[in-house]
């Protein structure tokens, strides 16, 4: 296996940013990588394209308010730009060139015809009334207009956006066109084009994932002990998926606090608590614990589903779990990654466990062009064989290199970028 001798200095820092962990994480993969594709390596940390824009809105107050936005294209060698806006008061600029990397290789993995995107703005949406928000997305897909578009750049929801604000991107960019234009985004509204069981699918492919790698463990889906942190559309999905399987989910953790039974949660009594009070505290047959005792509980697997570097180096020797799967972008930083490996914890990397919203995202687009649409049975179906067939390559890919999940998703994910860099070559 890698080796795991000793930390560099450099990693020894949770300060160390999503873009900085990203080009760690390509430093790793770079002696595993064909060595015919090794002059085009450093394609991968260069965005090949990024915008920066202003965003003014008038309040309701009828005041001039102006936000920061960003879109960001990583890489297009396999095809348009595919990834999405996040509205959140810490996004920057650097953040969103990660975010956009990972999408990249995540395409790769799961070998959907995408390059990587993302963008954002930095916003905390819950300050704004409903319209300002309207207004708010409306200007921003004005503004990101020259970059986007069905055969371009596809946006979808990521933290804090929606269908609805998917609906109101879609319809600025088709009024702006002079047609409707539904394939402009993915994760709208299933009465505008969107695809039947989208709203599940990351999490879905975050539990398919798991499934597999219990069973390379030896480790029973039923009965097994499941903790999650973060509970939006992701982890609660996940959560329920686990719940529905025979697991139990016996620890639950948010932005709200952290929540245990030892004899499992009720997952759906605590969704409809989150929605109906915004608080996990107090949620039935839950007693409330600190966020430390969160990270220690006695677990067979922990589900990281809210944001980058949430598993550090102060709480990663605390976790006692036998799987990590990463429902999150990078939540793992590069210092935790190691601690974990030296403890014998097996991590599902972010660029494949969370590759099922992308894949059923690209089922959409599918759907939109060819205006022939699927039932929820059938893009269930397709999500779960293309969901196990990315996990046994790069599990095959692991054993037969002696090298981590990590390292081999990217190393998949890099050649066919990579690939495909080469094949095109340069211009002029």
């Amino acid at each position: 296996m890698e080796n795991t001798a000793k930390i560099p200095s450099y990693l020894s820092r949770d300060s160390l940013g999503p873009w900085e962990t990203y080009l760690v994480q390509i430093d790793r993969v770079e002696p595993y990588l064909d060595k015919a594709l090794l002059p085009w390596v450093e394609t991968l940390t260069r965005p090949k394209r990024s915008l920066i824009v202003d965003v003014p809105i008038r309040l309701d107050n009828g005041v001039i308010a102006h936000y920061e936005g960003y879109r960001v294209q990583h890489n297009l060698s396999r095809g348009p730009g595919k990834g999405g806006i996040r509205f959140h008061p810490e996004v920057t600029l650097t953040e969103v060139m990660a975010l956009s990397a990972w999408m990249t290789i995540k395409n790769a993995v799961v070998n959907v015809p995408y390059g990587g995107a993302k963008g954002g703005i930095r916003v905390d949406p819950k300050k704004l009334t409903i319209e300002e928000l309207e207004r708010l997305t409306r200007r921003y897909a004005s503004e990101i207009n020259i970059l986007i578009g069905p055969d371009k750049d596809i946006p979808a929801p990521d933290i804090n956006t929606n269908e609805q604000i998917m609906a109101w991107f879609m319809d600025t960019y088709s009024v702006n066109q002079g047609k409707t234009t539904t394939g402009v985004v993915t994760g709208k509204p299933v009465s505008l084009g969107g695809s039947l069981g989208r709203h599940d699918a990351t999490g879905r492919g975050v539990f398919i994932c798991t499934v597999e790698a219990a069973r390379h463990l030896g480790i029973a889906i039923a009965g097994a002990k499941v903790s999650i942190q973060g509970f939006g559309n992701v982890g609660e999905a996940a959560a329920r998926l686990f719940a529905d399987a025979g697991a139990k989910v016996v620890a639950i953790q948010d932005e709200t606090g952290s929540i245990h039974n030892g004899r499992g949660l009720d997952v759906r009594q605590v969704r409809k608590h989150r929605l109906e009070t915004g608080s996990l505290a107090g949620a039935p047959g839950s007693e409330p614990i600190s966020g430390d005792d969160f990270w220690g509980c006695e677990v067979d697997i922990l589900v990281a589903a809210a944001m980058e570097n949430q598993i550090t180096e102060k709480n990663a020797p605390a976790i006692r779990a036998k799987i990590v799967a990463e429902g999150a972008n990078g939540p793992t930083t590069p210092a935790a990654d190691l601690i974990l490996q030296e403890r014998n914890i097996l991590v599902i990397p972010d660029v494949l466990a969370n590759a099922g919203g992308v894949t059923v995202s690209y089922f959409e687009w599918v759907q939109d062009i060819s205006a022939f649409f699927w039932s929820e049975d059938e893009i269930n179906a397709r999500l779960d064989k293309i969901m196990r067939d990315a996990f046994a390559a790069v599990w095959e890919a692991a054993q037969s290199k002696g090298i981590l999940l990590r390292t081999a998703a990217f190393v998949l994910g890099c050649e066919r970028v990579l690939m495909a860099r080469k094949l095109r070559g340069l211009y002029p």
